[in-house]
């Protein structure tokens, strides 16, 4: 077995280098990382652009207006106002390049075609000039920005139809064991409902990793190698379960067969310690423990960094923050913990110290608290490293 700390090294060398793929811009880049800087293809507004409802005025010493027109959003109506004119206009629509201003409807009074301003008129209010939102050249979003709906928004109205990011990676997602069944089977006796293949899809999904193939595997030989053989068509493989020592547990065999590389086999922590992590060619596989929350602790600590990795993400790993303790945590195991928690903004504290099979803690957890090996007792109040679990 090695230590937490030489596993997540040896995971860090083997990660993949990110791939810049050209992509439509469409909701499903949401999430996604860009690969290049955007500059700016044209000025934003394009036009001297009114910001409110009300009058575009061409300035002189009275208080009193003529309208003359009207000019909507969308509208290619052109005026070329003489000192005293005006005309109606709504947010979003041209200003004449003769305008001095806009004066909002609320601040003014109109008998017809004749206009009164009450207020002082300042040149240039209520006008978003060309270009003042975002100018022609310069730079809108950043190579590592992490797309979101404002961000695609921003790119759309700049009239961009693709983008370079970096390409989602595609995931299989291995489900071992003769026991398990889908949520569809009737529950014999024996058999359990299988949930792992549910909780790793939807730990991808926040990621916006969303191609995803599950796969099933009987426990023989046979069936393990012909699953694991599929699965090694992707860029990931995720394989819940038979990574063991059991009669019944063939993972790790066949993927020797299959060529695999081991990069570490077993970690001294817990929950996980079963963790498997190979390579063959350019796919990542991790064969996690059959317990759920076993599952998606290793998920957390292990995978996610490769999968930050293809996704172009830095630092490729979860936000850690050292916390104090809010009570003392027992390391009896001689091994490193990764205890679930509830993690605030000054402390944190444990929800369910030691068991590694349940997800009823994990669901009410925001965080993981390591604990190393070295670290017999963390006494209240210690500073403890502390990985923040992303929100939904």
């Amino acid at each position: 077995m090695i230590s937490v700390e030489e596993a997540l090294d040896i995971v860090n060398k083997n990660a993949p280098r990110p791939r810049p793929s050209q992509e439509v811009i469409s909701p499903a880049l949401g999430g996604a990382v860009l690969a290049e800087t955007i500059l700016a293809p044209i000025d934003l507004p394009m036009f001297a652009q009114s910001s409110m409802d009300g009058y575009a005025l061409c300035m002189h010493t009275k208080t009193h207006y003529r309208i003359v027109g009207e000019i909507q959003a969308g509208s290619n109506a052109s005026y070329t106002l003489q000192a005293g004119e005006a005309v109606r206009i709504f947010t979003g629509a041209p200003v004449p390049s003769s305008a001095d201003a806009v004066v909002i409807q609320e601040k003014v009074q109109h008998d017809g075609d004749t206009l009164t301003v009450a207020s002082v008129i300042k040149p240039g209010q209520n006008i978003r000039t060309v270009g003042s939102q975002v100018p022609k050249g310069s730079v809108v979003l950043k190579q590592g920005t992490v797309l979101n709906a404002a961000a695609l928004g921003l790119l759309q109205s700049l009239g961009l139809v693709q983008v370079q990011v970096y390409k989602k990676p595609r995931v299989a997602i291995l489900v071992t064991g003769d026991e398990l069944i889908s949520i569809d089977e009737p529950l014999a006796q024996g058999k359990i409902y299988e949930s792992n293949s549910l909780v790793l899809k939807t730990a991808l999904h926040q990621m916006g990793i969303t191609e995803i193939t599950v796969l099933w595997a009987k426990d023989t030989q046979e069936d393990t190698e012909r699953a694991l053989a599929e699965g090694l068509k992707h860029d990931v493989l995720l394989i819940s379960g038979g990574i063991s020592v059991g009669d019944y547990d063939f993972v790790g065999s066949s993927l020797a067969t299959l060529g695999v590389k081991t990069r570490f086999h077993k970690v001294r922590q817990k929950p996980g310690k079963p963790i498997f992590f190979g390579t063959k060619e350019d796919t990542h596989i991790f064969a996690l423990p059959g317990n759920p929350a076993s599952t998606l602790s290793c998920f957390y600590v292990y995978v996610l960094p490769i999968l930050y990795t293809y996704l172009g993400k830095t630092p490729a790993h979860l936000p850690i923050r050292e916390l104090p303790l809010n009570q003392a945590v027992e390391n009896k195991f001689d091994r490193a913990l990764f205890l679930k928690a509830q993690a605030t903004d000054t402390t944190v504290s444990m929800i369910d110290e030691m068991n590694s099979a349940t997800l009823i803690s994990f669901a009410h957890a925001n965080a993981l608290v390591y604990i190393p090996e070295t670290m017999q007792k963390a006494e209240k109040n210690t500073n403890v490293k502390t990985w923040i679990l992303p929100e939904l």
